[in-house]
């Protein structure tokens, strides 16, 4: 993978540059035009687009994909109810491609990730370290066997049974620590819930986030889609 550099917008699409000339359905713009730090440049075809550095969130679109269904939306979401900042010591199991574990390490000050796929392990630290992420550790755990660090600021699962985990998670998160659940069904969440009041935790809230993008061209206004529906999210503290 090549860092992404710049994004480049025309009309409604955008482009993403990585080091080489850019092909476009508008034409193709030289890498050395896109070098020279403008706010605009032209294509062949004399065509204008935008430009912009590329965020860490730029970035992230690049990475290879594996088994993830969680999306910004979720993600921001437990970020900011859990309060995750540069201090925060966090915990998350279900590595996946290690989108989540690259977003936390962003915003915290450490992730411990646990994933016992080999292969998953290795997609997502290939991930992290093209972006450039240098706080996580990696660990070749089932998580359903039990958790070995203590004074946690926060807990993640993206598991299939979330609830085997609740007792384990009581005794590694500091007081007032947070305890989250990503899961696709509502019949999953209860159990959950379930688990975790049964060991003391205070369920904060059971959420699901519906993502609807809109058109808008002028008068033209409509819904692209019913809706995005991705997971149940639970919140608890204990």
């Amino acid at each position: 993978m090549k860092e992404v550099k710049k994004l480049l917008y025309r009309n409604e699409k955008r482009y993403i540059w990585s080091g080489d000339d850019l092909h476009t359905d508008a034409g193709k713009i030289t890498k050395e035009d896109l070098e020279k730090g403008k706010e605009t440049v032209k294509s062949h075809t004399q065509k204008e687009f935008r430009i912009h550095d590329a965020t860490f969130h730029d970035q992230l679109e690049k990475i290879k994909r594996g088994p993830q269904v969680m999306l910004e939306k979720d993600m921001g979401m437990i970020i900011t109810t859990c309060g995750i900042g540069k201090d925060s010591i966090v915990l998350e199991a279900g590595t996946g491609s290690g989108k989540l574990t690259a977003t936390l390490a962003h915003t915290a000050k450490k992730v411990i990730t646990y994933e016992k796929e080999e292969s998953n392990l290795n997609l997502a630290k290939k991930n992290v370290e093209f972006l450039k992420l240098k706080n996580v550790i990696f660990l070749k755990r089932d998580i359903y066997e039990g958790i070995k660090e203590k004074n946690l600021d926060a807990i993640i699962l993206d598991l299939p049974e979330p609830f085997r985990v609740v007792s384990y998670a009581k005794k590694a998160l500091k007081s007032g620590g947070f305890l989250v659940g990503f899961i696709p069904t509502i019949v999953q969440a209860e159990s959950l819930v379930k688990k975790a009041e049964e060991e003391g935790f205070i369920n904060v809230k059971t959420i699901e986030l519906i993502e609807r993008e809109w058109f808008i061209e002028g008068r033209k206004v409509r819904p692209k889609s019913q809706g995005l529906h991705t997971g149940f999210i639970c919140f608890f503290r204990y």
